[in-house]
């Protein structure tokens, strides 16, 4: 047991914030995973992290520092090895000619100390901010710096006539961004740094964009595009060759678009990148797709399930053993990661689940996943004719795309199978107009479909910036309130760790419709008004009563939920 962790605990415990029995378990958890004390504590809920702030504040002496509003200069970079501030986790935040003041998750990382002290020649004063601060701090300070570096090269490289431009062909097989490079290509670097970027900010996806005089990079961060980065326009060619290595397209092609995809390992972490290209007027677009394999992200706490909506979640995969059940949604609704919570809860020893994907996104233990490819005629439809040979329980079919794949998936649900599948619709009742006017007749539809799950995802206020305000008597009615109600409402000021937008992340809000018998004869007899009726007898609750909540409790916004939900 290290005299870190030592003083820690005791630390904790004298402020009585945590108790023996709980330091003890932490330790252990500590010393399985590796990871910190104070994160584990965070982690598994015995401590918040301003708690554990706060003590330290008081007990050591050390100052808070909030990254998130603090400017960091430019050449505090160049003080540091990038080295050592990510094994550390700590950020110089200004210096002296004697003194360097670092910022650190850990302030009693007396290692760290010495280590900085040695490589900048300076008296250390630790300060202590927060694990998510001081990690994107740290990222974004030597990724722009990085990036900058790179530029320079690059542009002096051509202007010496090194390389003429060319980009090494290198292994793809196995790409690690995440590493000290300083021995690779500027164009591999920045590459390189652009993704690292992409991965801190959690974006879901990187636009490369020629314009008349430079390369426009614009991450998708939250479901909105951030511009972060320009390049030269004489440097576009190199960046864009590099990227096409990566996914094997073919670099002297130019005028016709091209599909790619690659694995990269950011931060020990692997990465799926779907690569697309595509001819513009001023040179080639290229829009990255990152897909992170987080785990957490397919639980329903994960993907924003709670109170009522999480009850009718649980009974109606617990009470459908064959039939359909439909996610329905638009694209980038969260329909997918929805799919893969009930996979993980329906998975066993005893079922043959079989799901068809484009793209396999998670990699799940007990379960048989299909990549399908269009191009070589594996198509959802003929694949699904192929699974139901294969004696399967359980099929989750990625998307129902056209008549064809509709027909078999709702057979196959009416003789004896429990199918899933997702609907790009805009809400449960609809998903049924759907499937009618892809061909689908209304008693396989009435016989098939058990349940309807419909999402969207909306963006959760920044913590960082978070503060309550009067909603106006406007603002009230609109979100289902009486004008004269004594409500509160929250929304974010802007700060830096959100780009100023007031938002960081995002959760899903849920409706869940349960086909009963009376919903069932409905859509047998293509009623309407009857299908309207057996809707509200079933005790379905819109999408709006879920988002309703989340303002209330300071979770979302009523301009947010404006933006995402049709009212």
């Amino acid at each position: 047991m290290s005299n870190k962790h030592m003083r820690l605990g005791d630390l904790l415990m004298k402020s009585g914030l945590i108790t023996e029995e709980q330091l003890n378990d932490a330790l252990v958890l500590s010393k399985e995973s590796g990871k910190r004390l104070g994160t584990v504590l965070v982690e598994h809920g015995m401590i918040k992290e301003m708690q554990l702030i706060h003590a330290l504040t008081a007990q050591i002496g050390v100052e808070y520092i909030d990254l998130n509003s603090y400017e960091i200069p430019a050449d505090m970079a160049r003080l540091l090895p990038k080295g050592i501030a990510k094994k550390y986790l700590v950020v110089p935040v200004k210096a002296t000619r004697t003194d360097i003041y670092l910022a650190m998750a850990d302030p009693l990382n007396f290692v760290a100390i010495e280590e900085v002290g040695a490589a900048t020649r300076r008296h250390v004063v630790p300060m202590i901010t927060t694990e998510a601060a001081v990690t994107r701090a740290v990222q974004n300070m030597y990724s722009n710096q990085g990036a900058a570096r790179a530029i320079e090269e690059m542009r002096r490289d051509m202007l010496s006539g090194a390389n003429n431009g060319a980009i090494p062909m290198i292994s793809t097989e196995s790409i690690v961004v995440d590493e000290e490079d300083g021995d690779t290509a500027p164009a591999i670097r920045l590459v390189n740094s652009i993704i690292e970027r992409a991965y801190t900010e959690h974006a879901s996806d990187i636009h490369l964009e020629p314009t008349e005089d430079q390369m426009v990079i614009r991450m998708r961060i939250d479901g909105l595009l951030h511009r972060v980065l320009t390049v030269p326009k004489e440097l576009e060619n190199s960046v864009i060759s590099r990227l096409k290595i990566m996914a094997h397209m073919d670099i002297a092609q130019r005028n016709m678009p091209q599909d790619g995809h690659t694995n990269v390992t950011v931060r020990q972490e692997t990465l799926d990148m779907r690569i697309s290209t595509l001819p513009t007027i001023y040179g080639e677009k290229i829009v990255i797709r990152l897909l992170r394999k987080d785990q957490e992200l397919i639980t329903m706490e994960g993907i924003g399930l709670r109170g009522r909506n999480r009850e009718m979640f649980q009974e109606l995969i617990a009470n459908t053993k064959e039939g359909a059940i439909l996610l329905v949604g638009p694209t980038g609704s969260g329909k997918t990661s929805t799919m893969y919570t009930i996979i993980d809860q329906l998975k066993g020893e005893a079922q043959n689940l079989i799901s068809l994907e484009d793209p396999v996104e998670y990699h799940i233990d007990e379960v048989c996943q299909v990549q399908i490819n269009e191009r070589t005629g594996l198509t959802f439809a003929n694949t699904l004719r192929a699974v139901l040979r294969q004696d399967p329980d359980i099929i989750a079919v990625g998307e129902i795309r056209d008549g064809e794949t509709a027909e078999i998936a709702m057979r196959a649900a009416i003789t004896g199978h429990l199918m899933l599948s997702t609907i790009h619709t805009n809400d449960a009742a609809s998903s049924i107009d759907r499937l009618l006017d892809i061909g689908v007749e209304p008693y396989v539809i009435a016989g098939a479909v058990r349940g309807i799950i419909s999402q969207r995802l909306v963006r959760r206020i920044c913590p960082h910036c978070r503060a309550k305000y009067a909603p106006t008597p406007e603002e009230k009615e609109f979100m289902g309130f009486d004008r004269d109600a004594e409500v509160s409402f929250y929304r974010g000021e802007g700060c830096d760790e959100c780009f100023h937008t007031g938002y960081r992340g995002r959760i899903g809000v849920f409706e869940i419709l349960p086909v009963t018998p009376k919903i069932r004869h409905a859509i047998y007899s293509g009623n309407r008004e009857a299908m309207e009726d057996a809707v509200k007898q079933s005790g379905f609750v819109p999408i709006m009563e879920n988002c309703r909540e989340l303002i209330q409790e300071g979770v979302t916004t009523a301009d947010e939920v404006a933006r995402i939900v049709e009212v």
